[in-house]
């Protein structure tokens, strides 16, 4: 009703506005006076006329001192008759011109039906257009049900397993699925079942989707894909019926490969927030699963569905029958690293100094998103340099970019300021390349980046699935490079390590409460950790341990932390010429990289400790 009545509104504001329109067209300028015919008749006389123009029975006269007049003569009577019959001086009438026009019969038309249809065009136009638009939402409520699903185009930016690097055991798994759809036979005679559903689990980045877009440019069957926030509207019983409706296509259109992202949009477990059995979100889960379940053993379609939180997903979808099979996507290894660069090199200007090895080395923890991100950043630096080619000077400062974000050379800081920072990055490096069980230095800086004054940059020389207690200290000694090598050489601290700090306490009561690495309180863990999702995700830690072992853990903690300590000053205090000429260099060329680094320390003879 609101509609209509707004609908309106501005149907009689366009009619008004349109009638204004043809008010200024047709009345422009002066308008003329009135004049009667003896008065006319007078003027010819008196010689103050310069023109008439006769239109049928109406006379437009235009005086000589410019102004206009209008008359209207007897009908069916000429003009001059008029004129004669009112006592007008033939020689004065010879002075005036006469000029006669006659209305075309086009004209005559538009002057007579315009004024009447156009008013009548304009509404209808205006009620064609609501009918129109009323007819679309009811077109509109019968497909509110319905899946908004897209079709995969196979030649159009196709993606295949030679454009997803590494992942070897995902593409396996997803290959059996891909020549299962192409040689259903092989499988049934022999009476094996391909799963209904497969699982993609992932961290963000691991290219959970991207296969997914491969395994579809592999296989030459339909491929259909749909977010799964896409079921769930404001509307109760839609998510179940765009189900129902999507399902229904692929049963119709198989063998096919349904592939739902994010499918924790609405897998999470069940009974978990609010509205019970009867919110939306549930009632879409139901159907899933009982669509998925309902599947008949001959039907060929296969679910694709990815998450990065299968811990929060229903047990029910995760049950043997529907999704049967779960492919993990690890985060690349050096190997794979240096695979997916060469991939997203392709099309990119290098220089012949390019070593992707070089690059793998350095980006550990690195997903695929994040290694197409730094390579990008590469790209936009050499583009802003107005460099032609790519080099290997800017991959290394797009992974610092990545890592803590653009220099901020622009930022101001004091002498005595940047002399601090330099000790205290000096610190970092010299108790890592003093300790044994540390990972190399790869580069100091004392060159602002992000949040950060200066930061130190190390890497493993290997990769590494697992760490080791006497690693954990090393990297707790590391943590307290700065912190002391501030206390000796000002003999005072400052902000700088309060980062550094916090991550020490936070690895030290790791080590004791979930690592069972305290010697005196043995191989156990303490605190229940639980995550709650209710009206958002909380996370909770239940103390199941009493007030007299709580103390002891605190011990335990300070204890590690003391010992880091000890192995730290020790190495700042012996190595204090080393530790000066490390901030000397810092303070001149601001940065050091990994050779020049150690070729400094090489000349001191530094002995490695373990903490």
């Amino acid at each position: 009703m609101k509609a209509f009545s707004k609908n309106i509104f501005w149907a009689i504001v366009t009619l008004i506005v349109i009638s204004l329109m043809f008010s200024l067209f047709t009345q422009t300028g002066k308008t003329p006076q009135p004049v009667s015919l003896n008065d006319l008749a007078s003027k010819i006389n008196a010689g103050e006329v310069s023109k008439i123009v006769v239109n049928q029975n109406d006379l437009s006269v235009d005086l000589k001192n410019g102004e206009k007049l209008v008359s209207t003569k007897e009908p069916e009577t000429g003009v001059s008759e008029t004129f004669k019959n009112l006592g007008v001086d033939p020689a004065a009438l010879r002075q005036v011109s006469l000029e006669v026009k006659e209305n075309s019969g086009l004209k005559f038309w538009i002057n007579l039906l315009v004024p009447t249809l156009l008013p009548l065009l304009i509404i209808g136009a205006i009620f064609w257009m609501m009918f129109r638009q009323a007819k679309g939402g009811v077109n509109q409520a019968f497909t509110f049900g319905r899946a908004n699903v897209k079709v995969f185009a196979p030649f159009k930016d196709r993606v295949t397993f030679e454009d997803v690097a590494g992942l070897k055991e995902a593409k396996q798994e997803l290959m059996e699925v891909i020549d299962f759809l192409k040689n259903p036979k092989k499988y049934l005679e022999i009476g094996a079942r391909i799963p209904r559903g497969i699982l993609l689990l992932g961290l963000p980045g691991t290219g959970k989707t991207l296969i997914a877009r491969a395994t579809a440019g592999e296989s030459n069957v339909p491929f259909f894909h749909m977010s799964a926030s896409e079921f769930v509207e404001m509307f109760v019983g839609v998510g179940a019926s765009r189900v129902r409706d999507l399902f229904s296509i692929a049963k119709r259109s198989a063998p096919c490969i349904v592939f739902i992202d994010e499918i924790d949009a609405v897998g999470r477990e069940r009974g978990a927030g609010l509205g019970g059995g009867h919110d939306e979100r549930e009632q879409t889960l139901n159907q899933i699963l009982v669509e998925m379940d309902g599947f008949d053993r001959d039907t060929n379609v296969i679910i694709l569905a990815a998450t990065n939180r299968p811990d929060i997903l229903d047990p029910a979808l995760l049950r043997p029958g529907r999704f049967d099979r779960r492919v993990i996507l690890d985060m690349p290894d050096i190997n794979d690293r240096e695979a997916i660069l060469k991939i997203h090199c392709r099309g990119k200007s290098l220089g012949k100094d390019i070593n992707l090895r070089q690059v793998a080395i350095r980006t550990p923890g690195f997903s695929g998103a994040d290694l197409a991100n730094l390579v990008n950043e590469a790209a936009i630096l050499a583009a802003r340099q107005d460099k032609h080619f790519i080099i290997q000077e800017d991959l290394f400062n797009s992974i610092e970019k990545v890592i803590l974000g653009p220099e901020r050379r622009a930022r101001v800081i004091s002498q005595k300021e940047k002399e601090l920072i330099a000790y205290h990055e000096a610190g970092h490096a010299l108790v890592a390349a003093g300790l044994k069980d540390t990972d190399p230095v790869h580069k100091v800086s004392i060159i602002s980046r992000g949040m950060a004054g200066g930061y130190t940059l190390k890497l493993p020389i290997e990769e590494r699935r697992i760490k080791t207690k006497s690693q954990f200290l090393s990297d707790l000694a590391v943590l307290f490079g700065g912190y002391i090598s501030e206390s000796i050489v000002f003999n005072d601290i400052s902000t700088g390590a309060s980062n550094d700090l916090k991550q020490a306490t936070d690895l030290a009561k790791s080590l004791v409460t979930r690592y069972g690495m305290s010697e005196k309180l043995g191989p156990r863990t303490f605190g229940k950790t639980e995550e709650m999702i209710f009206l958002g995700r909380e996370i909770t830690t239940e103390k199941d341990y009493s007030e007299e072992l709580a103390k002891q853990i605190d011990g335990e903690v300070d204890a590690l932390i003391q010992r880091a300590l000890k192995a730290t000053r020790k190495i700042i205090s012996s190595e204090r010429k080393a530790l000066d000429v490390l901030a000397k260099t810092l303070l001149q060329k601001e940065s050091i990289e990994k050779e020049e680094f150690y070729g400094i320390i090489k000349g001191f003879k530094i002995k490695q400790i373990k903490v």
